[in-house]
């Protein structure tokens, strides 16, 4: 019989992992593809909608122009995995049995017990979520006067953060609206997990843009119109915006595989606990030694490749390939203005300016151009 194999989400490690599986199985499995969106976002850009609503259309991908026509894709939201029958649960298609599957669900924002926080923020895990986080920038704006003004606030000063707080000055900027912006992070410093230089340089790039930084001292609880800390006075807020981490998915909560906060514990080889079930991507905690994969969009467009092909290899029973992630460097927007830091055979540690704007467009355009085509990447060029 043939088998069938089932990769769950759209996101990087999704979108990847389909064509490559295409490749290695070239006609000879099913492949079922499910997620709740009928596109690909190119998630890292979505913070350019908060600016630019219009952006959208230059990163969503559409499923069909990703996909082989003989690839089955499902356009619903996976609640649940049966890993004894092989099924996938949906909320409103028929359940769908598998022989292998690919968790790639990606993640939803962890809120770590704080009260009031799920409740009173806006996140920024999807194309909804930014454009939500548009309108209520621009309502904010609009109620708002010189002497005073609507306050932003951002909760944690990772990735997200900074890039949400850049796009939120911009479209201040842009507009010439009575906005003030603060981002705020619990630990000593910004992009906690960045170098001396990388910290040093976006909190220059930030305090230019006008965002106020708040470090060292975390939320304890959120009201309807203000966030309390452990020791600074509490801040007033009209726009909410929470970044501060993640967790699995609730779909995962039930399946029995070895995870932690839904977060499916796989090998480097991408195995779970169960040998028909795969996963990669921020579904997944991938051993990676001393220190687990990162849970980015770098790492999850490296290790799709690696995950199709051992998928296949596990059909086939060949012996699976060992992924070990390679750090590329980190390239942050603030605005329309970037940061770069350790990039890959760039001869200077931390740099900004036009060099850091062009690499971080290069490397959207790049993704795009692998999932479509070069044409499709320079169409979409102005708006990354």
């Amino acid at each position: 019989m043939t088998d069938t194999v089932v990769v769950l989400g759209a996101g990087y490690a999704g979108a990847g992992a389909i064509q490559q599986l295409e490749e290695e199985l070239s006609g000879t499995a099913d492949i079922v593809w499910i997620s709740n969106t009928d596109y690909h976002l190119v998630l890292h850009e979505s913070h350019r909608c908060i600016r630019n609503p219009e952006v959208q259309e230059s990163i969503k991908i559409p499923i069909e122009e990703i996909k082989s026509s003989g690839t089955t894709f499902i356009e619903d939201e996976v609640v649940g995995m049966d890993v004894d029958d092989r099924v996938i649960e949906l909320a409103e298609s028929d359940p769908v049995e598998y022989d292998y599957t690919l968790v790639a669900l990606g993640s939803q924002t962890a809120y770590y017990g704080i009260p009031g926080l799920e409740e009173q923020s806006l996140t920024l895990k999807s194309l909804d979520e930014a454009l939500t986080i548009h309108e209520r920038v621009k309502e904010a704006a609009e109620n708002a006067t010189r002497s005073d003004p609507a306050h932003v606030v951002v909760g944690g000063a990772g990735l997200s953060g900074i890039q949400t707080a850049g796009e939120v000055a911009e479209f201040r900027d842009i507009h010439n609206a009575p906005i003030e912006i603060s981002l705020v992070e619990a630990l000593e410093e910004i992009f906690p997990s960045g170098s001396d230089g990388i910290q040093q340089a976006l909190r220059e790039e930030l305090e230019d843009a006008g965002v106020e930084i708040l470090t060292n001292d975390p939320i304890t609880e959120a009201d309807e119109s203000t966030i309390h800390f452990d020791d600074r006075d509490p801040v007033e807020y009209d726009v909410f915006v929470w970044t501060g981490g993640i967790t699995g998915r609730d779909a995962l909560e039930s399946a029995d595989v070895e995870k932690e906060h839904n977060r499916v514990n796989a090998e480097s080889t991408f195995e779970t606990s169960d040998e028909r079930v795969f996963a990669i991507g921020d579904s997944a905690i991938i051993d990676q030694g001393q220190m687990p994969a990162p849970p980015t969009a770098q790492a999850a467009w490296q290790a799709a490749e690696v995950a199709g092909k051992n998928i296949a290899r596990a059909i086939e029973n060949r012996p699976l390939k060992t992924w070990t992630h390679k750090d590329k460097g980190t390239v942050i927007s603030i605005g329309e203005d970037a940061v770069a830091s350790d990039v890959m055979f760039m001869p200077i540690e931390t740099f900004g300016s036009v060099p850091a704007q062009t690499l971080k467009k290069f490397i959207a355009a790049r993704w795009i151009a692998d999932l479509t085509s070069w044409s499709r990447a320079k169409e979409a060029w102005s708006d990354l």
